[in-house]
């Protein structure tokens, strides 16, 4: 199914993930199992599906894969958005697999206050971590009702971190003035070409305790059960061990918990995505073309070679 979204440029891919698996199923029985036993697997698929039909109770699987700028927040508002409007808080469930190693703070405080949205909401909130949830990652992560995780993702990293190159020295060996002017004794703390002060540095070090302070107190409003005195170190941890320190309530794959589910629930993937422009659309198609040649292409090129070598082979043959 594709639904376009009004007055956005943008469009939402809507998978039925049940019927896909169950015609993939489907396909492979037909290519395996003997007629009984195609008539078994069409019994139990028509049971499987009265039973989600009698529990009527949905799953809405988003996915987050983010950057350094949390880029992909503005498809996840969408996600959202249409999620609070059309399902039943309550009642239908959301599953995030959320993949990201963190980055600015305002990017990923952003992406975690679209979460916040469905709990407050009402909604039941899973978030599976496959590979990391670390930093902006983890602040995500911890709105979640339950956060599974698999035995190797990374996970943690409570802190904050910030760095940059000062090129001041470089600047008077070339001697190259670089002036700041500001209004305000703290409009500007440090600096990439100009020479820092001990009270700069001091401030700016304030700054990011204070983020780091309102960082702690964020993972503990939405994770109670978290020693957060014990893991807002910076470090991270892989999932046994984070497992034991609370950071995580279970070790599962995100595929191992969507398919256990999907006998009693509905399950539906979206995927919110830009729509590609004019140009974009010419550069893909010009890329399917170019695809589809290639074999041709390749072919013609080794004809072209063998007829070139056998050439070459007689030319040098001194009985020709």
């Amino acid at each position: 199914m594709l639904f376009h979204l009004p007055k956005l440029p943008s469009e939402l891919r809507v998978v039925h993930l049940n019927q896909r698996i169950e015609q993939q199923r489907r396909r492979i029985a037909q290519t395996t199992l003997g007629k009984l036993e195609l008539l078994q697997l069409t019994a139990q698929l028509k049971r499987e599906a009265l039973a989600r039909k009698k529990n009527n109770q949905k799953i809405f699987v988003l996915d987050f894969k983010g950057d350094m700028n949390a880029s992909a927040v503005e498809q996840l508002r969408e996600e959202i958005t249409l999620i609070l409007a059309t399902a039943k808080a309550g009642k239908d469930r959301v599953v995030l697999r959320l993949e990201s190693p963190g980055g600015v703070v305002h990017g990923y405080g952003l992406a975690a206050a679209q979460l916040v949205r469905l709990r407050d909401a009402g909604f039941h909130l899973t978030i599976c971590v496959d590979k990391v949830a670390a930093s902006g990652g983890y602040m995500m992560a911890c709105i979640a009702n339950e956060i599974i995780a698999a035995p190797f993702a990374i996970l943690g990293s409570i802190g904050v971190v910030a760095q940059l190159p000062n090129f001041n020295k470089l600047l008077k060996e070339h001697h190259i003035d670089y002036e700041v002017f500001t209004a305000g004794e703290y409009k500007r703390t440090v600096t990439l070409f100009g020479e820092n002060s001990e009270q700069g540095r001091a401030k700016f070090e304030q700054e990011l305790e204070q983020t780091h302070a309102l960082f702690k107190h964020f993972v503990e409003n939405y994770r109670a059960q978290l020693n957060v005195t014990e893991v807002a170190t910076g470090e991270h941890w892989y999932g046994e061990d984070a497992l034991k320190l609370k950071l995580i309530d279970k070790i599962q794959t995100s595929d191992a918990y969507l398919l256990e589910h999907l006998q009693q629930h509905d399950v539906y993937v979206l995927n919110t995505r830009k729509k590609p422009t004019l140009g974009e659309k010419l550069g893909l198609q010009a890329a399917s073309i170019a695809t589809a040649m290639m074999p041709t292409l390749v072919e013609s090129a080794k004809e072209s070679l063998m007829k070139l070598s056998q050439k070459t082979v007689a030319f040098r043959d001194p009985n020709l």
